[in-house]
């Protein structure tokens, strides 16, 4: 009878440390489905997977902020260039004006006008202007 009470005490014994056992690797198992929680306690960096992939999650890092800065620059010289565009629109206008205003003043009947306007007595020619033609020896 002392044999089976010490046969019991050992099964027992087993038992609970079998299920001691069991709870501690449920709980390890409940940390394992519950990603967010490892993140947050940050149990999961501490994993070697981890450990093992972190230069290449800092080489990817570097690899989005420099995607970014070309993004930013590319859109800036768009921006550059759109305002270029709009500013040689204006200036093909004011050019375009410019040379009609001329036009308009260099006209031979504008010139002797405004030389009459201004009364420095200088008259049209009525003869033809002559063309000089000069040989060469040769």
């Amino acid at each position: 009878m002392i044999e089976e009470k010490e046969n019991i005490e050992e099964k027992v014994a087993e038992e609970v440390k079998v299920n001691s056992e069991n709870s501690h690797k449920k709980e390890s198992e409940g940390t394992r489905s519950n990603p967010f929680r490892a993140f947050m306690d940050g149990s999961m960096l501490s994993k070697e997977i981890i450990k093992k992939q972190f230069p290449f999650v800092i080489f990817l890092s570097f690899i989005a902020i420099g995607f970014i800065a070309n993004r930013y620059s590319a859109e800036k010289i768009v921006r550059n260039t759109e305002s270029l565009k709009t500013e040689l629109k204006e200036l093909r206008a004011e050019q375009i004006s410019v040379t009609s205003e001329l036009m308009k003043e260099s006209q031979q009947s504008e010139v002797v006008r405004k030389i009459n306007e201004k009364q420095l007595g200088l008259t049209e020619s009525i003869d033809p202007p002559k063309k000089i033609i000069v040989k060469v020896k040769e």
